[in-house]
């Protein structure tokens, strides 16, 4: 069996393309929509459009007067790389001998294995953006950036360098109306001033609510929730499911509710929730930027070796002769722009 012709990217791109027919999409891949750019540059616009300005009254004959324009800020940086990869190393390469005898019954098995590991780095590169994503969608303690540190580089982009967003549209809470304090929060006080919030600062409306599970269940478990859907359903004393109190809470805000509980491991082994606790995030409807992709050294420059999955995931199969070893490459260039960050508001409802 010669692995060059088994073991291509071509063909790891068709074994992939059979395993994201069966995986569950991230949130960040409905809200951010990917796109292609050459080069590492990103450059986008973040608007501060507001509310509609009444038109000014005139008198016939007279000159128009001029209004500001809205104010906007361009963002522009460096987008960062990311690559790494598997390696099929001599020892492997006698098991793999294995497969050319039709009665090893463990013959798939090591196949199956050998494009698992690639389809694993795939998935890795996913959770890259999809990390970058949650950390604008939940900036812990209101700060606006992406970090990443690890293996001697150290990525750090700041998307609210002055602030504005922060102090505009992150709230935590505190005291009686901690969300911890069942029998004093009042989360629908709270989700109406964060509908006011974005309603005074751009005009537009708030669709979704975005959380995990952990939160949801604060929620739910507050006496505001369970008073208002006894209210509703004319009760005086039942045990509520959080389905029920997830309904009266949509009902009551006109706000549809997501619960994201996905996790991911980080460069360390260490597993982690791309919502972090305690956080809800507010969108409005549609797409709130774009996942850019830049043109990775494999792609650019190797030709055949490399083909690309997903957008911007470029897999690279390249063969050592001495030793014989054949390694396998996941490489993106990858940022997000967030051209609607003012659309949306962040509240902490934990201490």
């Amino acid at each position: 069996m010669d692995l060059r012709k088994v073991f291509t990217p071509e063909i790891i791109a068709a074994y992939w393309t059979e395993v994201a027919n069966a995986r569950s999409p991230y949130l960040g891949e409905a809200l951010w929509t990917p796109a292609k750019k050459a080069g590492l540059d990103l450059k986008w616009l973040r608007g501060h459009k507001g509310a509609p300005v009444s038109l000014m009254p005139s008198a016939f004959d007279a000159k128009a007067t001029f209004r500001d324009r809205p104010g906007f800020s361009i963002t522009e940086t460096e987008m960062p790389f990311f690559r790494e990869g598997f390696k099929i190393k001599e020892k492997d390469r006698q098991e793999l001998l294995r497969v050319q005898d039709s009665d090893d019954r463990y013959a798939q098995d090591v196949i199956n294995r050998i494009f698992d590991d690639a389809a694993e780095l795939i998935e890795g590169a996913l959770v890259v953006p999809e990390r970058m994503r949650m950390a604008l969608l939940f900036p812990e303690g209101g700060d606006m950036q992406i970090v990443f540190k690890a293996n001697g580089v150290d990525y750090s982009y700041n998307y609210d360098p002055a602030g504005s967003w922060k102090t505009a549209n992150y709230k935590y809470l505190q005291g009686t109306r901690l969300w911890t304090a069942s029998s004093t929060a009042d989360p629908f006080a709270d989700i109406d001033e964060r509908k006011d919030t974005i309603r005074s600062l751009t005009g537009n409306e708030l669709r979704y609510m975005v959380m995990n599970s952990t939160t949801a269940k604060l929620l739910y478990a507050c006496d505001a929730v369970k008073n208002r859907f006894l209210a509703t359903n004319g009760l005086a004393l039942a045990y509520i499911t959080n389905d029920e109190a997830r309904a009266a809470v949509e009902k009551t805000t006109g706000l549809t509710i997501l619960i994201n509980d996905k996790i991911y491991k980080d460069e360390d082994g260490v597993a982690a929730k791309f919502v972090p606790d305690g956080y809800v995030s507010f969108i409005p409807d549609g797409n709130l930027g774009n996942t850019w992709f830049g043109t990775t050294p494999e792609e650019a420059d190797l030709g055949d070796k490399s083909t690309v999955v997903e957008t911007g995931v470029a897999i690279t199969t390249l063969i050592d002769e001495h030793p014989v070893n054949i390694n396998t490459f996941a490489s993106e260039i990858t940022l997000p722009s967030f051209e609607r960050m003012d659309d949306v508001t962040v509240l902490k409802v934990i201490a």
